[in-house]
Parts: C-alpha cells; sequence; structure tokens
C-alpha cells in the first residue's frame, strides 16, 4: 500500500467526504441515514464540528482523500460536555487495509488531547463486524445492544453501543471543568 497521510480535514476535502458518505448512506447499515446529505449540508456539519473544536481528519493515500472520522458531541446537554461519539467512514474499495482503525487510533488521540473523557461509537447494525472489530482493537469495550431501532433496507437493525475511555476517563476530575460544574 501506498503511503498513507492521515490530516485534519478542510473544506477541499468536503466533496470526497460527501461521496464517501453518500455510498455508506445509499448501500450500508453502518448509517441510519435514509437519504444521502449533499455537499452544502455536509459543508454545514462539517462547519458545526469545527466551530465546537471538536477533530475531523482525513486518510488520504496518493493526495485522494479514501476515508474520514470525526468525533462531535455525544449529546447536547452539558453534563455530557466531556463525551464525544466518533464516526469513522471510508470507501468500499479500501476496506480490511488498517485505514479504519489508524483514524479511529488518531481521533482517540486528538481527542484526548482536547480534554475529552470518554468516547462513545454507536455502531449501525449488530451485524457489522468490521467496525465492532476496529473498536475492539482501539480499546473499546462493548456497552450493550439496542435491538430493532432502525429500519432500513426493509429491515430492522440494531445498533451496538462501544465505550472507551479518554486519557484520565473518569477517574479524576477534569481540568478547568470546561464551563460548568
Amino acid at each position: 500500500m501506498s503511503s498513507l497521510e492521515i490530516r485534519p480535514a478542510i473544506a477541499a476535502d468536503l466533496p470526497f467526504v460527501t461521496g464517501i458518505y453518500d455510498h455508506a448512506v445509499r448501500y450500508g447499515t453502518a448509517t441510519f441515514e435514509l437519504i444521502p446529505p449533499d455537499l452544502p449540508e455536509m459543508t454545514r456539519r462539517f462547519g458545526v464540528l469545527m466551530d465546537g473544536g471538536f477533530p475531523y481528519l482525513v486518510a488520504a493515500l496518493e493526495g485522494r482523500v479514501v476515508g474520514y472520522a470525526y468525533a462531535g458531541a455525544y449529546r447536547q446537554r452539558p453534563a455530557y460536555r466531556f463525551t464525544v461519539e466518533n464516526s469513522v467512514y471510508l470507501q468500499p474499495a479500501i476496506h480490511r487495509r488498517g485505514i479504519g482503525q489508524q483514524l479511529l487510533q488518531r481521533l482517540i488521540t486528538e481527542s484526548e488531547q482536547r480534554g475529552y473523557r470518554q468516547m462513545i461509537a454507536v455502531v449501525g447494525d449488530s451485524a457489522n463486524a468490521g467496525s465492532i472489530g476496529v473498536h475492539t482493537k482501539c480499546g473499546f469495550q462493548m456497552i450493550g445492544t439496542h435491538p430493532n431501532v432502525g429500519f432500513k433496507f426493509g429491515r430492522w437493525l440494531d445498533t451496538v453501543m462501544m465505550q472507551r475511555a479518554l486519557g484520565e476517563g473518569g477517574e479524576t476530575l477534569p481540568a478547568g471543568n470546561l464551563g460548568g460544574s
């Protein structure tokens, strides 16, 4: 495999990111979206994450974006401010090459550096062994399964909840308290 570059995403990457996600929505069960968002919507979502200071990364092979990962707010209420939820998507042609794992490991590091203490993975479809395996290799533990909570492609789908502590996790109080008690 040629040299892999993992770097912060920029606006110029968004057409590639949009294409990768479009395929995931249309043909996969990793996301429960039913209609692929267009470039303006993906640009809006990117802006929200950037304005929030969250990490957003792309993986590039020979200068071509082949995958992306980001962390965003797990929930909106302030008590969740130290917890992020991750997303990782790859072009289908590059699955099973370790790129997803490298993206997720870098995302974990970037999230820890920003002071987050927990990362949640909500894996679409309990049959998604690849995603479950990558998260397990990166230190996530199985928390539980929500059976039959999504309906896509004419069938019911589960979500699998996984979690990983970041940095000191819940062992110490957060520095600076990031704006709340």
